[in-house]
């Protein structure tokens, strides 16, 4: 994509999180990964992707300093489009201070326009999800929450009780949704598209204390999915989860849950 100007567009972004290198000992949940992150850029932004390792030399550049030794020297920027509230660099700066410093080395800061309405932030996107409450969330970030993630073997209890599920093994730190029962839609492996049941949770019904499980029920779909990768794009949060006095209680349940999520799946489409 090139401006009206006759400029390239360059995107930049980091490796990692910076506070992974800045907060000793902190990792934050990712709400995307940087395979995720590069796949949607690659989706929404047709200029070229620059990544830049973030490390502890990078960190303590003033904005000043970055301006001039990454975005002038390196990617000879002329004009850099900013956030209205975003900052950058150690110490960071106002939106009148970037201004004048671009001024000094040839880059023309501009500041794009908020959106109307409510605020949109990283932080509360994030409340959201970890609520549950991924059709707000999705609202918010303009596409579907999604995961993308390995199938792994399971213990196939919903195989026996005639909901079998592709058990999903996650890249570490991906934030995840509450525990509960969601609509999604599943990408398969060769690019076609189903609709899907995803139950997170530590099956209460079948376990005491069980370890946190990640399972889809893909509806009209047969086969081996072990060691394949899928992704997962979250429609709405049905309910949560709860513990069921025996199986059959649970698989009265769940098939009142494929018809209300499939009912979900049917009214986004």
């Amino acid at each position: 994509m090139t401006s009206d100007e006759g400029l390239s567009a360059v995107a930049v972004t980091f490796d990692r999180h910076p506070k992974e290198v800045v907060s000793t000992g902190f990792a934050p949940s990712l709400l995307t990964t940087q395979t995720e992150k590069l796949s949607l850029l690659s989706d929404y932004f047709k200029g070229e992707i620059v990544v830049l390792p973030f490390t502890q030399e990078l960190s303590s550049l003033t904005a000043r300093e970055f301006m001039q030794s990454v975005l002038r020297e390196k990617l000879n920027a002329e004009v850099l489009l900013m956030g209205y509230n975003h900052r950058f660099g150690h110490g960071g700066g106002t939106m009148e201070d970037y201004m004048n410093w671009g001024s000094e080395m040839g880059i023309e800061v501009r500041m794009a326009k908020a959106l109307e309405g409510e605020k949109v932030s990283s932080s509360r996107i994030r409340n959201l999800i970890t609520e549950g409450d991924v059709e707000k969330a999705n609202t918010l970030l303009g596409y579907r929450y999604f995961m993308t993630g390995s199938i792994v073997e399971g213990k196939q209890i919903g195989r026996q009780i005639g909901f079998p599920t592709a058990n999903l093994s996650l890249p570490k730190r991906k934030l995840l949704p509450a525990c509960g029962v969601y609509a999604v839609e599943v990408e398969m492996t060769d690019g076609t598209r189903r609709g899907g049941m995803l139950c997170i949770g530590h099956r209460p019904t079948v376990e005491a204390n069980g370890e946190l499980s990640i399972e889809v029920h893909i509806f009209d779909f047969k086969g081996n999915l072990y060691g394949k990768e899928i992704r997962l794009e979250f429609i709405g949060r049905l309910r949560e989860e709860r513990r069921f006095s025996s199986l059959e209680e649970l698989q009265q349940q769940l098939r009142k849950d494929a018809v209300a999520v499939q009912k979900l799946i049917g009214n986004t489409v």
